[in-house]
């Protein structure tokens, strides 16, 4: 092999102004020294604050992709950006598990863009259970949250041990506690609350966390510790600039 980094595999759509999918993902790999991979699900047309126009990826093409690279890399964990439907997704989840039964994934759940564009839609619940017990951690937001599973909040599904998979919830859209996330895992909570820098809105937020928490577990951290250094990883850049596109540093 070339390098002694983990490797880490990246498995979502190809945003050419590089704020979000793939590229976003491996800038966010390189700067936590791991060697990134990549397998685009669609090719998108938009720039920072406009979504034009997208082509999803053949999923056997998807698969056939994934596969040859794990069959040349030992890749750690797999980060999984939008996909069209729960079909493309379990079929790319169930794939990694038959090459690579060990290797984490994480999922960034994205169900619209923040231009309002939708990507996923759910409409068979108990299949999408079914798919979030392969995975080892989803990491939605508020809006998210509650279209994955909406009684989350008000049936407390977390203290009723009926989570099928560990879940990281995005504090950005929760206005009464702005900026704190929360880490759900074995019927325990982790508040991770924010720093005190000033941040700003940025394009591809959550596919910079999601990647850095993968790149965290490749390094060999635990569930907790690679969300809390990918935390601090996505406020520097939100900080980094005045723009909707951030800068990469550690």
């Amino acid at each position: 092999m070339p390098t002694n980094r983990p490797f880490v595999l990246t498995v979502a759509g190809l945003d050419p102004s590089g704020g979000a999918g793939i590229l976003a993902d491996c800038k966010t790999f390189e700067q936590h020294q791991v060697l990134g991979l990549a397998v685009v699900t669609a090719n998108t047309i938009q720039t920072e604050n406009k979504f034009i126009q997208m082509q999803w990826i053949d999923l056997d093409f998807v698969l056939e992709s994934i596969t040859a690279l794990f069959k040349n890399y030992p890749i750690a964990v797999v980060k999984i950006g939008i996909v069209p439907s729960l079909l493309f997704l379990d079929a790319v989840v169930s794939t990694i598990k038959k090459v690579a039964p060990t290797t984490k994934i994480v999922w960034d759940p994205v169900l619209k863009s923040s231009s309002k564009y939708n990507f996923l839609t759910l409409e068979d619940r108990s299949e999408l259970n079914s798919i979030l017990t392969k995975i080892d951690l989803i990491t939605p937001n508020y809006d998210e949250i509650l279209q994955l599973f909406p009684s989350f909040i008000s049936d407390k599904l977390w203290l009723k041990n009926e989570l099928p998979t560990t879940i990281l919830l995005k504090g950005g859209h929760n206005c009464a506690a702005l900026g704190t996330d929360y880490l759900f895992v074995k019927n325990n909570i982790i508040e991770l609350p924010p720093n005190d820098a000033e941040h700003q809105p940025k394009h591809g937020s959550g596919c910079v966390l999601s990647s850095a928490i993968a790149a965290n577990l490749a390094l060999g951290k635990n569930m907790k510790d690679a969300c809390i250094d990918a935390k601090l990883y996505i406020e520097n850049y939100l900080s980094s600039t005045s723009s909707l596109i951030g800068y990469h540093y550690v």
